[in-house]
């Protein structure tokens, strides 16, 4: 029973050594967290200043055309302001949890984005006045080659640092403090924003994505630019006919819901020389996928797709490409 008291002494001595541990690391994290902040707030000052405010105060632009280009970037800076100070004076957890609730801003900014690119680059073309004005804005030295279009992206980049500060933080704050809660908080924030965040970017690439591949088919009569479509990929391969025929070399485009086969058109015709033009259409939701051989490390291998009224052998040299193919189709039709 002697022992005890040490015991527990010992037992004291880990718990501190513990607690001082989270506390290095959560000021160095805080430390980081305010130089960086401080860093962005300079870059974000560039816009406001020399952008958001003077073309207020010239009436170069309609009212409607900056608040597309800008969209809630005063905001944001505002927010970015009130927790740079909150931080400089020692306030984490009260900084913090203010912060998380202006932190929904970053997902309309992250809505707002492309448009915002469109209507700068139609104001860019049109307005020779603005044209003039961003030229020289942008040669000023603050600016150190930096262009408006560099600076707008600023605050998703930001989000992303913001998410793994706060998960930082958090890991080292001690679970039975009064900071703990109001940190979870603003981490859970910081989360769902930066899903709906990176929801948006893929929902815009694959936009993108569609339209490119629409771009690339001769006509109009196969239409992919269609609500809940995904483009997943596309590439070459050889389709090996019913009846003992050559070959054919075909360019298929896998999307969440069709499997699209093409042929190139003619190299000499005057207008679709870099076209496909659409030989069939497969729907997803009627597919069975196998591979029929390529199980091993063979040369090649070869695919088999079974619809309702057709089966398409498909055949491929390389045989990482076969289990690539064979991977996104099975993920296609599930």
């Amino acid at each position: 029973m002697s022992g005890s008291p040490l015991l527990l002494m010992a037992g004291a001595d880990v718990v501190e050594e513990q607690r001082a541990r989270w506390e290095r690391k959560r000021s160095r994290t805080a430390k980081e967290l305010l130089e960086t902040e401080h860093k962005y707030l300079e870059q974000l000052d560039l816009v406001i200043t020399f952008f958001v405010t003077i073309l207020k105060a010239k009436g170069m632009l309609k009212p409607a055309v900056m608040e597309t280009i800008f969209g809630p970037l005063e905001s944001i800076y505002s927010a970015s302001q009130v927790l740079s100070l909150h931080l400089e004076r020692g306030n984490l957890g009260l900084g913090l949890e203010n912060f998380g609730q202006k932190l929904e801003l970053y997902g309309h900014y992250a809505e707002n984005l492309e448009q915002a690119n469109k209507t700068l680059k139609e104001q860019l073309r049109k307005n020779k006045s603005f044209r003039r004005f961003k030229k020289l804005q942008e040669t000023r030295p603050q600016f150190q080659g930096k262009k408006l279009e560099d600076l707008l992206p600023l605050p998703l980049q930001r989000l992303q640092q913001y998410k793994h500060f706060l998960r930082d933080l958090l890991e080292n704050t001690s679970p039975d403090s009064a900071e703990y809660q109001k940190l979870a908080k603003t981490v859970k924030s910081a989360s769902e924003v930066s899903q709906w965040v990176q929801d948006i970017v893929r929902k815009r690439e694959n936009s993108l994505q569609l339209l490119r591949v629409q771009k690339l088919l001769k006509g109009q009569k196969t239409q992919l630019l269609t609500a809940g479509r995904w483009y997943i990929r596309e590439g070459w391969l050889l389709v090996v006919p019913s009846k003992g025929k050559e070959l054919k070399r075909r360019m298929f485009f896998l999307f969440s819901d069709i499997f699209v086969a093409t042929k190139p058109c003619h190299p000499l015709h005057l207008l679709n020389s870099n076209k496909f033009a659409c030989t069939a259409v497969y729907p997803l939701h009627q597919c069975e996928v196998d591979k029929v051989f390529g199980h091993t490390q063979s040369q090649g291998g070869l695919l088999s797709l079974s619809f309702p009224h057709k089966t398409l052998l498909l055949m491929s040299s390389d045989q990482q490409d076969v289990n690539d193919w064979y991977q996104s189709l099975k993920t296609a039709v599930r």
